[in-house]
């Protein structure tokens, strides 16, 4: 009886939240249904038939989740996910709320959660997935999540005790998230990269996990993909990377390497359920980014698109898929609220030097704006140096208020030209109330 009070108080939450534009109401019912009943999640799910999807990682959860989402529901399945980035046991709680009945019932054929770093072994403890994809692990929130090798131990016991019934999907070029399967008793499938085209010989800066996880060798690298992820083996061990089994598929619906990940965890899961390799084809044809994932808007005639980049490893990529597109104007925006992490110490482990030559204008804006402003400086005295015939000085502008700065950076970019903006997930939240006026949580 007290969850049958839980989800109509939740719905009730749900419904003058969004009504009052106060927000989408993805944690708050969830954290007083949890403040009520702690079983509330096991309770719940003890009635339902619906295959449970948990998506893991430090990038690509919300892209994952919602590529996942598209196929299925274009093949007619009905899905349910935890929206908008709510990836605590509040969120999951939440979603819950929002797609059962008034009894507690949910009719869905699939559920999909994405699952925060600090919450998966939690949530494998509340519910036992079906299917678990795990898609990288790098440094993200240090004051918050600590350092990876932290992280990955306490994922592995929490896997360990997975049953035989549920099936792990692991990125191996990763090799933490490769040996995290070493020994588990769930089924496992293995996917990553095989194209040495598209990898490199360098490690950026932003690298993390460059170690043997079994033996604390330092590994060798055939390619790098980006940050740590490539074809890897370790001398002393024996160690190495898994045979895949995808590293490829005929159509990738956005653009970076890393979104070929996404893809590629997406399309393995899909096959593995029984859709056919046209049918996911069609479905991904069809597919929108998530918020703030490469997400389009149009403002005024003018392009926009926005690339969350919220640690070193994902900055770097959105700096590199933006090249790729011949980005010229560009918005930073740094925060370091409670969802940025409160650290912005990262900032100078991106790999900043090596694109801001080819843009044409840099604007930076946020809470920490100054620190972000600071640190593209040194990035431009660096290239001042070694091209004399350009002038850094015009093309670099700090604005402190956002609405300011998204204005004039909108003035400042042709209507032929997409003004690129990457920002930190509030900045991101806080930029697209400010475009359409409504906010997300």
């Amino acid at each position: 009886m007290i969850n049958l009070f839980l989800i109509l108080l939740g719905k009730f939450t749900l419904l003058i939240s969004r009504s009052l534009n106060l927000g989408h109401g993805s944690t708050w019912p969830g954290h007083v249904a949890l403040s009520i009943n702690k079983n509330f999640i096991k309770q719940i799910f003890k009635k339902s038939k619906s295959k449970i999807v948990f998506i893991a990682g430090t990038n690509g959860k919300t892209t994952t989740a919602k590529l996942i989402q598209t196929i299925l529901e274009q093949n007619g399945k009905k899905v349910f996910i935890n929206q908008s980035g709510a990836n605590l046991l509040n969120g999951i709680s939440s979603s819950i709320i929002e797609h059962s009945t008034m009894f507690g019932k949910i009719r869905c054929d699939y559920f999909i959660f994405e699952i925060d770093e600090n919450t998966l072994p939690l949530s494998v403890s509340e519910i036992t997935p079906d299917y678990l994809i795990i898609l990288n692990l790098f440094r993200d929130q240090l004051d918050r999540y600590g350092e990876v090798d932290t992280i990955a131990k306490n994922w592995k016991k929490s896997i360990n005790k997975l049953p035989e019934s549920s099936l792990v999907f692991l990125n191996v070029d990763d090799p933490k998230i490769a040996y995290i399967g070493k020994g588990i008793n769930a089924k496992k499938l293995f996917f990553g990269l095989n194209d040495k085209g598209l990898g490199q010989k360098d490690f950026q800066h932003a690298s993390d996990s460059l170690y043997c996880p079994n033996c604390d060798e330092k590994l060798e690298y055939e390619t790098v993909f980006y940050s740590h992820l490539g074809i890897w083996h370790c001398n002393k061990c024996n160690l190495k990377r898994p045979l895949l089994s995808i590293d490829n598929t005929s159509y990738y619906p956005m653009s970076g390497i890393y979104n070929r990940y996404n893809t590629l965890a997406s399309v393995l899961f899909a096959k593995t359920i029984g859709i056919d390799e046209t049918n996911i084809n069609n479905a991904l044809e069809n597919y929108s980014p998530a918020f703030g994932r490469q997400e389009k808007i149009i403002i005024d005639n003018k392009n926009i698109q926005l690339f969350l980049s919220k640690n070193p490893t994902s900055f770097n990529e959105s700096l590199r898929t933006i090249k790729e597109l011949n980005a010229k104007n560009i918005l930073i925006v740094l925060n370091n609220r409670i969802p940025d992490g409160l650290d912005v110490s990262w900032i100078w482990d991106i790999d900043i030097e090596k694109y801001v030559d080819g843009f044409n204008q840099i604007f930076v804006s946020g809470d920490r704006c100054f620190d972000m402003g600071l640190r593209i400086k040194y990035a431009l005295e660096n290239q001042k140096s070694k091209i004399k015939n350009q002038n850094y000085n015009s093309k670099f502008k700090i604005l402190e208020n956002l609405n300011d700065a998204i204005k004039i950076s909108l003035e400042k970019t042709p209507e032929k030209n997409v003004l690129y903006i990457l920002p930190t997930y509030s900045a991101m939240l806080e930029i697209r109330k400010i475009l359409t006026g409504r906010k997300i949580l």
